[in-house]
């Protein structure tokens, strides 16, 4: 199984099962989708806790293997069409987060409501580094989270931000105790699940605006951009980089 869902006490926990990275692709976002639907019409659910197995949170998509490897543009358009539901959510989504959360992953944890982190999580838009435009819906969320001068540098530099940097500057809400991040999560969660559920979405509704729109359009943005990249010297380049685990040399070209 590639996703486990329990629920307990208004909280319903989706665990993410491919360790120690945690790829995802449009099968997986698919089944964190359609569960969180299913859970979305269930008056026990009030909460949804997003996790995952082992060492990382979510490295995003793998450039290495699969349908990514094998056809950037046809597996992103799958993807993001996934993706894009998961805004379409009434229920408050909590996100632990231990290890990395790269690149779509960043994207999948800013998705949303709240992240949880420690002081070992790494945070990391790392589009710039392996030569293509950031993707799943970064573009408004992260803005959105720490304002637009700090996503402009976070994605253009590709930096990783540790957990204590994320706490300050907005991207973490909570920064747990080493090793307590689901603990701290599901806390948080609990929290949230004690307010009477009708206010909670209404005001998450009111809040959010119209957030789920802005994201398609920016998703249909950055998948036109990334179709151009991909097409290009730096991108292979960037792509083979991070595979060797080496620094990348671009031409710009």
């Amino acid at each position: 199984m590639d996703l486990s869902v329990s629920l307990q006490d208004g909280v319903a926990l989706l665990e993410m099962r491919r360790p120690p990275a945690n790829h995802f692709d449009e099968a997986l976002i698919g089944q964190i989708v359609d569960a969180a639907r299913e859970l979305d019409d269930d008056p026990a659910c009030r909460v949804l806790l997003l996790a995952s197995e082992g060492k990382h949170f979510c490295a995003g998509a793998n450039f290495g293997g699969g349908e990514f490897a094998a056809d950037h543009v046809a597996a992103a358009e799958r993807l993001y069409r996934r993706a894009a539901q998961l805004f379409d959510l009434r229920t408050p989504i909590v996100a632990a987060v231990q290890g990395t959360a790269v690149g779509g992953g960043l994207g999948l944890a800013c998705a949303a409501d709240f992240r949880v982190a420690e002081a070992a999580t790494r945070f990391q838009a790392n589009f710039g580094k392996l030569g293509f435009h950031a993707g799943f819906g970064l573009s408004v969320t992260l803005p959105e989270l720490i304002g637009r001068q700090k996503a402009t540098d976070l994605m253009l530099t590709a930096r990783r931000v540790g957990g204590e940097e994320a706490h300050r500057i907005g991207l973490a809400d909570r920064l747990a105790e080493p090793g307590r991040v689901r603990e701290t999560a599901r806390a948080l969660a609990l929290e949230i699940a004690a307010s009477a559920p009708l206010a909670v979405r209404s005001m998450r509704a009111t809040l959010r605006g119209g957030l789920a729109g802005r994201v398609r359009q920016a998703l249909d943005h950055e998948l036109a951009e990334q179709k151009v990249h991909w097409a290009t010297g730096d991108s292979a380049e960037g792509i083979a980089a991070s595979l060797a685990r080496r620094p990348p040399v671009f031409t710009g070209r």
